[in-house]
This record gives C-alpha cells, sequence and structure tokens, in this order.
C-alpha cells in the first residue's frame, strides 16, 4: 500500500509517499509524478514515510530524474536508513540528489 500526498506551489512540487513503493504501487506513484511535470521547475520527493523500494520503484524515480533534467531539478528528501541503503547499493545514491 502507498499513500501518496502532493503540493504544487509556483512550479515547485512536493511529493510524500508513504508505505511500500513496489510493483503494484509504482503505477500509481508514477501518475502521480507525471501528473505533477508540466510545467514544473522542481520536485521533492519526500520519503520520510516510505517503508520500501523495490526495482519497479527505482525505475520510476529514473524516469521522473530523466524528465525533470529536461525542465528543472528533482531532490529526495528524509529518505531512512533502509531506503538510502537501497540507493547505495543500486548507485541510485550518484545519479539522484538526496538532500
Amino acid at each position: 500500500m502507498l499513500n501518496i500526498k502532493s503540493t504544487v506551489e509556483n512550479g515547485k512540487a512536493v511529493l510524500s509517499a508513504e508505505g511500500r513503493l513496489d510493483t503494484v504501487t509504482a503505477p500509481e506513484m508514477e501518475k502521480a509524478i507525471q501528473e505533477l511535470l508540466p510545467g514544473l521547475t522542481e520536485l521533492t520527493l519526500d520519503f520520510e514515510k516510505l517503508d520500501y523500494i523495490s526495482s519497479a520503484g527505482l525505475r520510476v524515480l529514473l524516469s521522473a530524474q530523466k524528465a525533470m533534467n529536461q525542465q528543472g531539478e528533482m531532490n529526495i528528501c528524509h529518505v531512512g536508513e533502509a531506503i538510502m541503503e537501497i540507493f547505495e547499493v543500486t548507485g541510485f545514491s550518484d545519479i539522484l540528489t538526496i538532500l
């Protein structure tokens, strides 16, 4: 299960994810990000309450990063130890901007 909340103001969006970002929930996250992208200059993903991310979730993040590279910047904040370990093992910590 994944709960997603987003706020958008002046071309800047904050998307908070709570729960698990996996094969089942990745399409939901992808849709939420795609809906925010038009006109966006900054995307911040708040993972304070994200418990787990699978390869399907990583693919969504990579896709979002590629899109934001064309129009602004993407940051990920409040990353817990378990998620950070996945980012480091997969090399995503070198690709993503993690605050």
